[in-house]
């Protein structure tokens, strides 16, 4: 079944059944597993899982127990089963007694609405959504049809969300940006956030990243963006289409990113800064200037990745290097006879 549905050819056991999934490495009889980066195949000839994912032009140099399905795609073929075997998932449905849902929201009747999540007045909620326990969901906040929120996402008042998003447990949508002002005393005084978050369609946002709104106008993050944990997305901040982010990156007050950018894990970028399109930046770097479109930044601050690399390679040198720099002075010293 598996191999028809995947348009696929086997080699092995065509009656080989399987109920869940593993990685090769850790393949138990009964899950189906896949190989798809060669340098993970010495696990496909001692895996314990009944069937494996192999590309048409896979040829083992030892004999493999599991039963091999041949596919074109291994990691297009994985995607699809994923998909498959999530959507065969029990699926959450009703309005919990224990949930708060004001009289002057809007709530689709076929959305799923947890214990104690709270919906306040004005908030319209679309067709398919789910709102899982204790999700907080402020006055006149809009989510789109097809949208998950899990368990403790909290979205301030005014904020928008689009179709068919995914936020993680524990993200915070609206919460104010960092805007304060020094006052004669010494101290701070608090500049009101106005602005709101908008959110567009598409978009997954990790547990416990934290989107602030802005003090003006919005905080905007463009359709199909993608990002990971623990995340801080500053006041007025833009993100553009289709642009992917790992954990820990920092985007502060009023820059811009363009689309399909990559942002590794812990980069930080600087405010007011601007980011081209199709730019990617390494794990850790800082962002301080602006970005062309397409480029490769690396370091802190960061480089441009040819630069980065040479420059790495002197700086890992540096003992030896500044070692034979006094040798030289010492020589070119004895030589002026000083």
């Amino acid at each position: 079944m598996i191999a028809g549905l995947l348009g696929g050819e086997v080699a092995g056991d065509k009656n080989a059944e399987v109920s869940t999934v593993s990685s090769i490495e850790e393949g138990r009889s009964g899950a189906l597993t896949y190989l798809a980066n060669p340098k993970y195949e010495q696990y496909i000839y001692t895996t314990g899982a009944s069937v494996v994912l192999v590309a048409r032009s896979f040829e083992p140099s030892q004999p493999v127990s599991a039963t091999m399905v041949r596919v074109d795609d291994v990691n297009a073929a994985v995607l699809s089963l994923l998909n498959m075997y999530n959507s065969m998932k029990p699926q959450k449905s009703g309005i919990s007694r224990l949930c708060s849902v004001s009289e002057k929201a809007e709530v689709a009747d076929d959305c799923y609405v947890g214990d104690f999540a709270v919906i306040e007045a004005g908030a319209k909620i679309g067709r398919g959504c789910k709102i899982y326990p204790q999700v907080y969901v402020g006055d006149n906040v809009t989510v789109g049809e097809g949208t998950t929120l899990y368990p403790g996402v909290k979205i301030y008042e005014g904020c928008r969300v689009g179709r068919n998003c995914i936020l993680h447990a524990g993200a915070v949508i609206g919460a104010d940006g960092f805007g304060f002002a020094p006052n004669a005393e010494g101290g701070f005084d608090k500049i009101p956030q106005l602005g709101n978050v908008v959110i567009e369609d598409n978009v997954e946002i990790g547990a416990n990243t934290c989107i602030d709104r802005a003090k003006t106008d919005s905080t905007i993050i463009r359709r199909g963006v993608k990002l990971d944990n623990l995340i801080q997305v500053g006041h007025n901040v833009q993100i553009g289409e289709n642009t992917v982010s790992s954990a820990q990156m920092g985007i502060a007050g009023s820059s811009r990113v363009g689309r399909n950018c990559f942002l590794a894990g812990q980069v930080g970028i600087a405010d007011h800064v601007t980011i081209g399109d199709y730019v990617k930046v390494g794990s850790q770097s800082g962002i301080d200037k602006s970005v062309p479109d397409g480029e490769i930044r690396m370091g802190t601050p960061a480089l441009a990745g040819l630069k980065f690399h040479r420059s790495n390679a002197v700086f890992r040198n540096l003992p030896e290097l500044a070692k034979r720099v006094n040798e030289l002075e010492k020589e070119l010293a004895a030589l002026k006879g000083e």
